[in-house]
């Protein structure tokens, strides 16, 4: 099975299965990445998009830390309307990836001078 990714839309890597068994950190935060986005979209519609509905899900679900650091009740609103660059009511997996990388930038920004224990995510006391 072969699979064409884009990134860039000038560029397009070809990937098979087998290339992906033996997976390094950044392939499996991809990966990661990528089974959060669709666990979330095609509620209500497009299965490759996220409505306001689902992309608020996502956020309440995956970053709650960073909604209830924000005081302003249309964080949400606000987000969508910043990823949302076509204005089709919609959030699909590239600008959602703009989402992520900026959070990134600013995380990597504040932990630069923390120790590297500091950035790693705290378990509920239910996960593994």
């Amino acid at each position: 099975m072969r699979r064409v990714l884009k990134p860039l839309p000038s560029a397009a890597v070809t990937v098979t299965i087998q290339d992906l068994k033996m997976c390094s950190h950044l392939q499996t935060s991809m990966e990661g990445l990528i089974a959060v986005f669709h666990s979330y979209s095609g509620k209500e519609g497009d299965k490759y998009k996220l409505s306001k509905a689902e992309l608020k899900n996502l956020l309440q679900g995956e970053l709650s830390e960073f909604l209830a650091a924000s005081k302003d009740p249309m964080v949400v609103e606000k987000i969508m309307q910043e990823l949302d660059e076509n204005k089709d009511g919609e959030v699909d997996f590239q600008e959602f990836v703009v989402l992520v990388a900026a959070l990134t930038v600013a995380c990597n920004d504040f932990f630069i001078d923390e120790n590297e224990s500091s950035m790693k995510c705290k378990k509920d006391a239910g996960s593994k």
